[in-house]
């Protein structure tokens, strides 16, 4: 009997152990389940919750039409500011303008300046040389060929042989540059701008001109020189004097009390009225651009040089 009855304490013990593991487990399943439901109540709603859910309207602003002259008000600012800005703009381009002007009229001054120096001396050197060819012509008209004063080969140098000496080349790169850039806008004054294309067309004058004046020094004035002119002679006084310019070697020359001694050469086969021809022909196509060519540059750019002495600040008036 007591073994039977350990057996059976044994055995109700293992199944109320049991019963309340049952318990415990059931009761985590159910905590379990709990939670889950408050974890998902936190995320998902459910429709009858949304109907639920409190609407908070904000409340309608009333927007009251404003006066007329309010709305004028505002359209006349408006227009004040663009036209302000619009007056503003047009001025600060009008004064940049203006400097550039300025800065174009100082360096094309300077380049119709420096030229017209230039064009004046070479007018009075080429009245000069037109002197000798006169002198010249007139020596072989009737004078002696073979008995020469000290005169003769001086005259017959500058009047026959100095060619490129006696050619007024105009400079026109700042005009050029002006032109092809555009900038001749910023020169408001029309009569200037008139002025300046009178001013290309002088100098594309000019050039012409000492083509042609240089075409008839290779035909017919070079085949005589090469014939009848004595080089020797030049070379010698290059010898003495040592002297760059040609000019100035000439008149060195003729200030000097020495007498270097040439001929004319084949003196045979020249011809005195040809000769005399052949130099007067010269001396008119010389003339003509003289009286033409430079001279119209010359007033050209003198009436240039004075509107933008009237018109600009200018650094080396």
């Amino acid at each position: 009997m007591n073994e039977e009855s350990s057996n059976e304490e044994i055995i109700n013990s293992k199944v109320e152990g049991n019963s309340n593991e049952e318990i415990t487990n059931s009761e985590t399943e159910a905590a379990s389940e709990n939670i889950t439901q408050v974890q998902t109540s936190d995320i998902i709603y459910q429709p009858s919750d949304i109907k639920n859910v409190e609407v908070h309207h904000h409340p309608q602003l009333e927007h009251k039409p404003k006066p007329w002259k309010e709305y004028l008000l505002e359209g006349l600012m408006i227009f004040l500011a663009v036209t302000l800005g619009f007056f503003a703009e047009n001025l600060r381009e009008r004064i940049s303008d203006g400097h550039r002007a300025n800065e174009f009229a100082n360096e094309l001054y300077a380049e119709l300046k420096g030229d017209s120096t230039v064009a004046a001396h070479m007018l009075s050197i080429r009245i000069e040389k037109q002197k000798d060819m006169d002198y010249l012509n007139s020596y072989f008209k009737d004078s002696s060929l073979t008995t020469l004063p000290k005169e003769f080969y001086a005259s017959y140098t500058t009047s026959l042989y100095l060619i490129n000496s006696y050619a007024f080349e105009p400079k026109d790169g700042i005009l050029e540059q002006l032109k092809s850039s555009g900038s001749l806008r910023f020169f408001k004054s029309v009569a200037l701008q008139k002025l300046l294309g009178d001013m290309s067309v002088c100098i594309n004058n000019i050039r012409y001109r000492n083509e042609q004046e240089y075409q008839y020094f290779a035909s017919p004035l070079k085949p005589f020189l090469l014939k009848h002119y004595e080089f020797g002679w030049l070379n010698q006084l290059r010898k003495e004097d040592n002297i760059a310019n040609s000019i100035d070697l000439i008149n060195n020359y003729r200030k000097s009390d020495r007498l270097t001694e040439a001929e004319i050469l084949n003196l045979s086969s020249l011809s005195r009225g040809e000769v005399c021809n052949m130099i007067l022909f010269y001396k008119q196509m010389m003339v003509s651009t003289q009286s033409l060519q430079l001279n119209n540059y010359i007033v050209t750019n003198k009436k240039i040089l004075e509107s933008l002495r009237e018109n600009y600040s200018l650094e080396n008036e």
